[in-house]
């Protein structure tokens, strides 16, 4: 039987992890795989060593003030790893624990797998020669990733479509999803979708709750998550106005007619499902600081960055304000022609993407580089 270790630290990265799981048992009933993960990767076969809810861990300022956790972490996943003695390691995303990991297990003679790997286009470039060294195989997900890593450091990458189009072409709505939550269908409907992580939702809460008492005529609805603690969403789920659902974006998006999104792979998810938005990100002053003087890219979204071109306004730190924000939800509620300029754009992204599946693509090549 031949051994995987699979590493996946994040909610976005075991989702991929398991549609790619998937597709490796279904190709190959023979596989053993083991990892760091959550519950959907659980379900797809793998044997969790550790959730990744003990490590998701965002911004410099959180991975500095829990360096220690994160050390202990990696010293137990190597350790595993001995143990284990996997042919390959899959490595998802979680580029600072994944890095080492992957330079790790290259000098222990293992294979190493990078799908999904860090954003080194946008910041650090130099790291594009570090991934070079300790990856045997790349596979990305962006279609500009591919030219990068060859014009940067002279490297044939795999480009293998994007796993978040494979997860929403797989998805089936609920046609009673509006009634079992209780969703006022006779106003629109506005997505807002503040993110997974504890300090993402402390800082775009309050804002979205501000803008929630500026629309009393829409109906919001806040994509949350149930392995956050509750009284993060406090501030905002008392209004007449607001509904919270739990873990089902994708069924929110499908019935949306307008979204404010905390920017991050959820830019993306609701443009694939067509839906206006207007991307708003706080960070700590230290934070933006730190990240203004390292980007190298011009959008912070990857709708935009995919485009090449501003499609969605990204509202940033002192930007991301309830006038500008309203303003912004104004158009894309009640100006169709502006809406439909919006969608249009997002038409393009699609057939930019959609090059088959992300994961079935994947886990044939992998398959094949194990040969």
């Amino acid at each position: 039987m031949k051994k995987l270790y699979i590493i996946a630290g994040e909610r976005s990265g075991d989702l991929h992890g398991s549609n790619l799981v998937k597709s490796l048992l279904s190709r190959d009933r023979n596989l053993s795989i083991r990892g760091f993960g959550g519950d959907e990767m659980k379900k797809a076969g793998v044997d969790i060593f550790v959730h990744y809810d003990r490590l998701a861990f965002m911004g410099f300022v959180a991975l500095l003030t829990n360096a220690r956790t994160i050390f202990r972490y990696i010293k137990l996943c190597k350790q595993d790893i001995l143990q284990v003695k996997p042919e390959a390691i899959i490595l998802i995303d979680y580029g600072g624990f994944n890095r080492k990991i992957a330079k790790f297990g290259k000098q222990q003679g293992i294979k190493i797998f990078y799908y999904i790997p860090p954003k080194v286009w946008a910041w650090y470039q130099k790291r594009a020669f570090e991934l070079k060294q300790n990856v045997d195989k790349l596979f990305v997900i962006l279609p500009f990733e591919k030219k990068f890593f060859k014009e940067k450091c002279n490297w044939d990458v795999d480009y293998v479509g994007n796993p978040v189009l494979d997860a929403i072409k797989s998805f089936k709505p609920n046609p009673d999803f509006l009634i079992k939550e209780g969703i006022d269908q006779s106003k629109k409907i506005v997505a807002l979708l503040p993110g997974s992580r504890k300090m993402e939702l402390k800082r775009i809460i309050p804002l979205m709750a501000e803008v929630v008492r500026k629309y009393p005529e829409l109906q919001f609805v806040v994509a949350a998550v149930k392995n956050l603690p509750g009284e993060l969403y406090k501030e905002i789920e008392n209004y007449s106005n607001v509904k919270l659902v739990f873990d089902a974006s994708y069924e929110l998006l499908h019935v949306a007619q307008a979204a404010m999104v905390t920017s991050g792979t959820a830019t993306l998810e609701t443009a694939i499902f067509n839906v206006p938005q207007v991307v708003v990100y706080k960070t700590g002053r230290l934070e933006y600081l730190i990240a203004a003087s390292v980007v190298k890219v011009e959008y912070i979204s990857l709708v935009n960055l995919i485009a090449g071109k501003k499609v969605v306004k990204e509202l940033i730190q002192r930007e991301a304000r309830l006038n500008s924000v309203g303003e912004e939800l104004s158009r894309l509620v009640y100006d169709e022609s502006y809406r439909k300029e919006m969608m249009t754009a997002y038409n393009l992204i699609y057939k930019t993407l959609d090059t088959g599946s992300a994961s079935e693509n994947t886990a044939g090549l992998m398959l094949e580089y194990l040969k």
